[in-house]
């Protein structure tokens, strides 16, 4: 198992120095002595030579890779287990270029590793959310104003979708947030994913009509930013803002772009640091292990 004080880099190399020990350590974490196969979790289990496994109602062989984001990647454990580490440990992310040049592999095979990871962060971006909640949305995909005359998008001024992204967020106060891309901020497509994540709760938003629904469902307040109203006793959308302010400085500042077809892959991301804040760094390695069933193609990533 990891070391209590992880660190570092240099930590897990040390502590994984060989391709079989982060096999022991994935075989640990995912079935703790008792080897389920899955192909058939009733089944009864054989070892094989090496590290391999047989399923005997199936036939199937298998070991601990299988059925994970590890299956069938040519890339070696080690430097997997370093990318994951880098990647949940940085509080805005790593470029696929950076990656590259630190784990020795293409930028290509680097952004596809990126991929399966961010694929396996949405573990923790389904939270169930009581108490007090903030809800707030915004949009990525910058300013009209800032672009090219030729790239400019002609009719795409205040809460157009043409050529943004909107995001909905929602934040237990010292608690969990969940944060999902959505078709608009209209009554219609906001109010079903409140209603999905936000249980017994007092939630506060701003003023914006899109929240209509929310007051006849919710104990519901709200400041009125238009009148240069921020806060109000407790009514504020405070924390939920500044989780936008480090998703969008991670987005310009590391990854520069996202595509609107990729972008909930990226705020998942920034969810799964922001929910496991209060964790270690090898309890949020070891959580992020025990997550990774979502094994994303590479055909599935280029074409949707």
């Amino acid at each position: 198992m990891l070391p209590k004080n992880f660190n570092s880099i240099i930590d897990i190399v040390k502590a994984f120095p060989t391709e079989q020990s982060c096999i022991e350590h994935l075989e640990s974490l995912r079935w703790n002595g008792n080897v389920v196969s899955p192909f058939d979790a009733t089944s009864k289990v054989y070892k094989c030579k090496g590290n391999k496994y047989r399923c005997k109602n199936t036939g199937k062989y298998f070991n601990v890779r299988t059925a994970t984001l590890f299956d069938n990647t040519k890339v070696e454990l080690r430097k997997w287990f370093v990318a994951i580490w880098i990647v949940t440990s940085h509080k805005k992310g790593i470029s696929s270029l950076q990656l590259g040049r630190d784990i020795d592999v293409t930028q290509k095979t680097a952004w596809f590793m990126l991929q399966r990871i961010r694929k396996c962060f949405g573990c923790e971006n389904n939270s169930e959310l009581n108490n007090e909640v903030e809800i707030d949305e915004t949009y990525i995909g910058g300013k009209n104003k800032n672009r090219h005359a030729d790239k400019k998008v002609e009719n795409s001024q205040g809460r157009s979708v043409k050529d943004k992204t909107p995001i909905l967020g929602m934040v237990e106060r010292k608690g969990k947030i969940v944060a999902r891309k959505i078709e608009t901020t209209s009554v219609a497509h906001i109010t079903p994913e409140v209603v999905k994540t936000v249980k017994n709760a007092m939630v506060y938003t701003d003023e914006w009509v899109g929240y209509k629904q929310v007051n006849k469902i919710y104990d519901h307040l709200f400041v009125k930013h238009n009148e240069g109203e921020y806060v109000n006793g407790r009514i504020y959308t405070n924390t939920i803002e500044g989780f936008w302010s480090i998703l969008k400085r991670g987005i310009v500042g590391i990854y520069h772009f996202t595509s609107r077809k990729h972008i909930q892959k990226y705020v998942d991301e920034f969810v799964f640091r922001y929910n496991t804040r209060n964790n270690g760094e090898h309890q949020r390695f070891n959580l992020f292990l025990q997550n990774t069933e979502h094994r994303l193609t590479y055909n599935e990533l280029i074409n949707g």
